[in-house]
């Protein structure tokens, strides 16, 4: 069975390989898209020739016929000492501003399909309701950024943040005017981890919304990244309920711990999708 989405893998889980090196060894094992994590070692945003390294993959990609989303959760880029930091929810949220709007301007130039972000988690002398404020004020800076640059964004859900689930994140939009620069994105794992629903109601309530899809297996209540296969997720399901949808984007592989393996955990996990989808059919 052939998926109407295409099946990528995610940089960050290729550490320590070159860019170059991790194209090769995707195309190598039929991969047919790319997730892009901005940031050390695959492209630094802040580079004086990030955008003549982004044009340069963007020809390498039309060469393979593959698409690209461009996720911002690089660990250390902002600040070496604190991972992730700072959030949108953060006082301080000028340096992940700076790097959502570069991020953006990549985009436009890898003409992906999406940037991918999150809120991040509350610090613990704000109130959930101040942050919520924050968060909004701020995305209506990015969501205009976005706009403007005509890419759209992929906002995460992601546990233990302010937007968790597939209901905060339409919340969020709905607050911002239902902007159509923003869309969804939905990793199979945290519908494991946190959505109230599971995998068939985050995806179904996403909907034509859903922009992005990360593909990683976890256990409930646990954010950990595991193999297909290593936890709880239904993977046959997942991937029928994006057909049911129509969902034609990149659905990635995100295992961002797993680099000291990297083509290997990139062999199995193409086979597993692959195994679903024939289970599936």
């Amino acid at each position: 069975m052939t998926p109407g989405f295409s099946i990528g893998y995610g940089t960050n889980g290729f550490a320590d390989h070159t860019l170059d090196d991790t194209i090769r060894v995707l195309e190598a094992e039929g991969y047919g898209a790319l997730a892009l994590t901005l940031g050390h070692p695959h492209l630094d945003p802040f580079a004086d020739d990030a955008f003549e390294r982004a044009a340069r993959l963007r020809g390498r990609l039309d060469e393979l016929g593959w698409p690209v989303v461009v996720e911002t959760g690089s660990r250390y880029l902002l600040d070496p000492f604190v991972k992730h930091r700072p959030t949108l929810v953060d006082r301080e949220a000028e340096p992940r501003l700076r790097f959502l709007g570069r991020a953006i301007e990549l985009a436009a130039v890898l003409r992906a399909d999406c940037v991918s972000l999150w809120s991040g988690v509350v610090p613990g002398d704000m109130a959930p309701d101040e942050a919520w404020t924050m968060l909004v004020e701020r995305m209506r800076e990015v969501v205009d950024l976005a706009d403007a640059a005509g890419v759209r964004l992929g906002f995460e859900p992601e546990p233990g943040m302010l937007v968790e689930n597939v209901a905060d994140a339409l919340r969020l939009r709905d607050e911002l005017g239902g902007p159509e620069a923003f869309g969804i994105t939905v990793d199979l794992g945290h519908c494991v981890a946190v959505e109230p629903d599971g995998v068939v109601g985050a995806l179904r309530a996403a909907g034509g919304l859903l922009v992005n899809v990360q593909v990683d297996d976890m256990m409930p209540g646990v954010h950990e990244h595991l193999e297909l296969g290593h936890g709880r997720l239904d993977l046959v399901t997942a991937l029928a309920t994006l057909e049911e949808l129509g969902y034609r984007g990149v659905a990635a592989i995100e295992l961002p711990r797993h680099s000291h393996d990297a083509p290997g955990a990139a062999a199995r996990g193409i086979r597993a999708i692959h195994e679903a989808m024939e289970e599936e059919r």
